[in-house]
């Protein structure tokens, strides 16, 4: 392991993955990773060193600053091929302590805001080596999401687990509830029939801890089963449903010119649903006598 320093290095996980790749290929050494890479010294040797302190690499010790892929690093790198994005976070919970300490919060909480977050993560470490900024918190929480072990509300900003594999029977409950609570938001003279759907789906993923895919697909299936009795909207380009405060961070596999990297977006312009090849924005109740058949196909 690298000489320890107490906060996680800025470093994404498409850089990890990238110098990974150029290690594996054979010795690689800082000035290979900046050339390949097209980055500063600066921030290969930052990319190094995080790999390293992580065990995906490690210095030969033949010549000055030459480093290849560990067994670590090769079985991070088969299940980055694989699109394997949970087995990549089991690996770096173990190897990052950063990460690790992160993920171990929500075994605990179900959700927590960020400040709540770094508070914890800070008096956890009072007896550690490790430190937490705000920096820090960017980065393992970045990671968190784009592998799906994390989801963040993208218009409050508050992290929780996602550990609900299906949607619940009760569904309809649910949103109804959450229709509820965000009418209630806009007052008494303001009550709208339709509502964004974008936050609809936020507020309640993270209320159940359920992905937004499963979101999407049940709410498709409710407005299938119910017709008239709710209602998919479209919206104006310029509508401000796709807006968000905290953008959604995603992760797909890049094989670009043979390097072996991954393409990430942090996108703040959220998605409706989609329903024949239209995108829908707004949902409407009229009726709240609701039926629902969980689609398990």
């Amino acid at each position: 392991m690298s000489e320890e320093r107490p906060t996680v290095r800025p470093v994404n996980l498409a850089r990890l993955v990238e110098v990974v790749h150029l290690c594996e290929r054979q010795p690689c050494t800082t000035t290979k990773v900046t050339d390949s890479l097209d980055v500063t010294m600066r921030r290969a040797r930052e990319a190094i060193l995080e790999s390293e302190r992580i065990s995906l690499v490690k210095e030969t010790g033949e010549g000055e600053g030459q480093y290849y892929s560990t067994t670590i690093g090769s079985k991070f790198l088969n299940a980055i091929k694989s699109e394997d994005w949970s087995s990549v976070s089991k690996l770096l919970a173990i190897r990052s302590p950063h990460y690790g300490a992160f993920l171990g919060l929500f075994e605990e909480h179900t959700s927590l805001d960020p400040d709540t977050a770094l508070e914890l993560l800070t008096e956890q470490s009072e007896f550690t080596p490790y430190q937490y900024n705000q920096t820090s918190l960017d980065i393992v929480g970045g990671w968190a999401q784009r592998l799906g072990s994390i989801q963040r509300n993208a218009f409050t900003g508050t992290f929780y687990a996602t550990d609900c594999d299906t949607m619940p029977s009760n569904f309809p409950y649910l949103l109804l509830s959450v229709v509820d609570e965000l009418e209630e938001r806009t007052g008494v003279n303001l009550k709208q029939r339709y509502l964004s759907i974008p936050k609809l789906r936020e507020h309640l993923c993270e209320r159940i801890g359920c992905n937004r895919e499963n979101f999407d697909e049940a709410l498709v299936a409710l407005a299938e089963q119910n017709i008239g009795r709710v209602e998919l909207s479209g919206a104006p380009i310029d509508t401000g449903a796709k807006d968000a405060r905290y953008g959604l961070k995603t992760i797909e596999l890049s094989n670009d010119d043979g390097l072996v990297s991954t393409n990430q977006s942090s996108e703040q312009v959220m998605r409706g649903v989609e329903q024949f090849g239209k995108q829908y924005y707004y949902f409407a109740v009229f009726d709240r006598d609701l039926q629902f058949e969980k689609n398990d196909n």
